[in-house]
């Protein structure tokens, strides 16, 4: 009992100074218990023929699988359509987007990682940021802190839950017969975790004016100023996007784009006609109306454009706004290579658009830039006409699905790395949504093992090409994987070695003569504060046995303190700690402060609600 002491007072501090990762901390942990059970008198702390089983446990396959389930929804492109139907209903009102958005997310990750359903979404909340021009901060923390109240959902929405059963299943073997615990199907939590999200929402609804954070800031692929920043900063063109209307009947019909282009000094870089876009419309094209265009310019140069030709000028993006989101494309920089072949030629002469499906805004060259929209050191310039040099810098506007086929293609070095470089593969959402349900039925309505259940899932996806194998590894959290099945047997110690009836007692005397239910309180504030300076998966391993012993010695029902430990290790809102949390601080520009203040209240809430909808449901 000693030594599991000292280990878990060794694993606390690693886990809180961070002094190695948490996820090494993990496996120092359980090579230490190996080590250690070596030595004369400690033979009983761990069977090292099975110290490494945790990697092989249901609780850790199933996580895999369910990242890589996460990850095949992804690729498809079902999270585009998902904010289609956001933005239709939720519209440009806060008020109606944030319920819509933090109610989606829970809803998805009560049957994937919570990290995972953020993760997933953080492309989808930034498209919707750039769209109703509200900003990020004011919509990533509440879909953040729901993704984590809605791994309460279901009993493989969050891994203390998945890793739940595995540890009644081990506490069971040191229980009398009739003390043994029933392990949780799928949805017994599910009226907790729709309390809880329901109060998150409403929550931010109620008082999101005052707790949460309305700055701008964000990182570069997430700002809906990012372009126009970039280029003002590296290149002096003070540029933006417009979508202007070009009514029937107009003077212009028939020119084509380049007249328009030459005449104004603006590029069009997108054109929509009878219900159908063009990214980067070949510039000879006829005029026809009445059509919209995305104009890339100088405010005022747009304005006497629009005045000038008599075309309509609209306030935002409304037909282009998808097209020109961050999420789907962006500027980045291109260098023709010494050996290219496009050496001596010029846009025009190559049909840049048509060829590459790019709009080039400007050539660095040296120590000028040459662009068609005036800079504060130069005239405009026909790029278009300019012959390319070795060594010249493009500055393109393009979706990062054609900047990923230009980075196999020997004529370009693309300098732009950070960028999404995954190809979609929306023709096998129907696949991916078999699978997933195949996956879900088999939870229900079967007997077998949830990680064969999950798995199959997965293996199907492969089967089916919306995953490679490659991708399917890629999606693996490997870090999350080896740090729940490092600290398994660490648990398994905890309670073999009678460390955990120890502790319990110490408790009980401490709380001799209090009520039941203020014992379950005690603990779930204890998982609360472990879970803010450990993992929440740590903390349940840790807590578990210890909820079972005290619920045993002071009358009580082991399995729902146990449950109540694996739901509030999911009261992570306090600090930054939480994956998720982690995930959406530097994106919103989101300081500890701001979690102190929103995720002060939530913290309380979530012990009110939660301990209240256990009982009720006991």
């Amino acid at each position: 009992m000693a030594v599991v002491l000292g280990l878990l007072g060794f694993t606390v501090l690693l886990f809180v100074s961070e002094v190695v990762r948490i996820d090494f901390a993990a496996i120092l942990i359980m090579v230490l218990l190996g080590l250690l059970s070596q030595l004369p008198g400690l033979g009983s702390l761990a069977d090292v023929s099975q110290l490494f089983n945790g990697l092989a446990s249901n609780a850790v396959v199933s996580i895999i699988a369910v990242m890589i389930i996460g990850a095949g929804l992804d690729k498809t492109g079902l999270m585009s359509k998902v904010a289609a139907l956001i933005l239709k209903y939720g519209g440009n009102s806060e008020g109606r987007v944030v319920p819509i958005i933090s109610g989606t997310v829970g809803v998805i990750s009560s049957f994937m990682q919570n990290v995972g359903a953020a993760a997933l979404f953080l492309p989808v909340v930034s498209r919707i940021s750039v769209r109703t021009e509200i900003p990020l901060s004011r919509l990533l923390m509440p879909m953040g802190f729901c993704a984590i109240l809605g791994g309460t959902m279901t009993m493989v929405g969050s891994s203390p839950l998945i890793l739940l059963n595995d540890l009644i299943l081990t506490a069971n073997q040191s229980l009398p017969d009739s003390q043994e615990m029933d392990t949780f199907g799928l949805f017994s939590v599910t009226p907790v975790g729709i309390a809880l999200v329901a109060t998150g929402i409403l929550y931010f609804v109620i008082f999101g004016r005052w707790v949460l954070p309305a700055t701008k800031k964000g990182g570069d692929a997430t700002s809906g100023r990012s372009m126009k920043e970039y280029l003002k900063e590296l290149y002096g063109l003070k540029t933006d996007i417009f979508e202007i209307t070009i009514p029937e009947g107009n003077a212009v019909v028939g020119e084509t784009f380049d007249d328009v282009i030459q005449r104004y000094h603006v590029y069009i870089i997108g054109s929509a006609y009878h219900g159908k876009t063009w990214f980067a419309p070949v510039i000879q094209t006829e005029i026809t109306a009445p059509c919209r265009l995305a104009v890339l310019g100088r405010k005022k140069e747009v304005q006497h454009m629009a005045q000038d030709a008599g075309f309509i000028l609209h306030e935002k993006l409304d037909v282009f706004a998808e097209d020109y989101a961050p999420t789907r494309s962006g500027v980045a920089e291109v260098v023709i290579p010494p050996g290219s072949s496009l050496i001596g030629k010029c846009a025009h002469d190559v049909v840049f658009r048509k060829t590459y499906g790019a709009s080039m805004l400007a050539i660095h060259r040296g120590e000028e830039t040459l662009s068609l929209v005036a800079t504060e050191d130069h005239e405009p310039t026909q790029i278009g006409e300019v012959p390319f040099r070795a060594g010249d810098t493009l500055v393109i506007l393009s979706t990062w699905e054609a900047l990923t086929r230009l980075s196999r293609d020997r004529d370009f070095v693309v300098v732009t790395t950070d960028f999404p470089q995954e190809e979609l593969r929306p023709t096998k959402v129907i696949w991916a949504l078999l699978f997933f349900a195949i996956s879900l039925f088999l939870i229900l309505f079967t007997d077998l093992r949830l990680s064969l259940c999950l798995l199959t899932g997965a293996v199907g996806m492969i089967l089916t090409g919306v995953l490679d194998i490659d991708d399917a590894y890629e999606a693996v959290s490997w870090s999350t994987v080896f740090l729940l099945a490092s600290l398994i047997p660490l648990g398994q110690a905890v309670q073999s070695s009678g460390t955990a009836a120890w502790i319990a007692q110490q408790v009980l005397i401490f709380l001799d003569g209090w009520p039941l239910w203020s014992l379950q309180a005690g603990l779930a504030i204890i998982a609360t504060v472990f879970t803010l300076i450990m993992s929440n998966v740590g903390a349940t391993v840790l807590l578990v046995p210890l909820a079972v012993s005290i619920a045993v010695a002071a009358g009580g029902d082991p399995a729902i303190f146990a449950l109540t430990v694996a739901i509030s290790t999911s009261n992570s809102f306090l600090i930054p700690t939480h994956q998720v949390n982690a995930l959406i601080m530097g994106p919103a520009g989101y300081k500890v402060t701001d979690f102190i203040k929103s995720g002060g209240i939530m913290t309380i809430l979530f012990l009110v609600v939660s301990l209240s909808v256990l009982n009720v449901i006991a």
